[in-house]
């Protein structure tokens, strides 16, 4: 089961994320203590409470985007005091959502708990305006999300040095020329 992710989860989620993040799922630099890391989780930690994530555009503009979340646990699970799993979503311009990070503690895998999660996100209001996924080639997950987003209609549409992207079958035109001709950045964003 799912339920929206709040400021009293920013603890499991910053575990996860953090084991992600060291496993190349995410950035590796949100396993370390760095300033930049500091500002992720300061910036997280807001978007729990106000919904909203301050980004910062190539130029250097500073904006903020919706970022609805969610947290997952097995529905046969009596404790529900921490959940084992996330998502969260990322304003896509005025284009939908990108479903931005996701993992689920990686005591809790292979035992179905992505593809229910996954399910139960894409089922969301955001998860319904959900037409991007990024997954970095150095994640160990990787094949298995392919797998699971192939299950929801998501195709490659695009890849970089790091990063594949994938698109929803159904993503609006526009978004999906945008993913498609955007010039490649030098450098991941979180």
């Amino acid at each position: 089961m799912i339920a929206p992710a709040h400021a009293g989860h920013l603890a499991t989620l910053r575990a996860l994320i953090r084991e992600g993040a060291a496993e190349g799922s995410f950035d590796r630099e949100l396993a370390t203590d760095s300033a930049e890391t500091t500002l992720f989780f300061a910036n997280l930690r807001q978007a729990l409470v106000t919904g909203y994530f301050v980004v910062e555009d190539a130029r250097g503009v500073l904006s903020r985007r919706a970022v609805p979340g969610y947290v997952y646990w097995p529905e046969d699970r009596n404790d529900l005091s921490q959940p084992v799993g996330f998502g969260l979503f990322r304003a896509f311009g005025d284009l939908g959502y990108e479903l931005w990070l996701t993992g689920v503690s990686s005591a809790w895998r292979r035992n179905g708990h992505g593809r229910a999660m996954l399910t139960a996100l894409l089922a969301t209001p955001a998860g319904r305006l959900a037409w991007v996924v990024r997954v970095q080639h150095r994640s160990g997950s990787g094949a298995a999300m392919e797998r699971l987003l192939a299950e929801h209609d998501f195709a490659r549409a695009r890849e970089t040095e790091t990063t594949r992207w994938y698109l929803r079958s159904d993503a609006p035109d526009a978004l999906r020329m945008r993913v498609v001709d955007a010039p490649i950045a030098t450098r991941t964003v979180h």
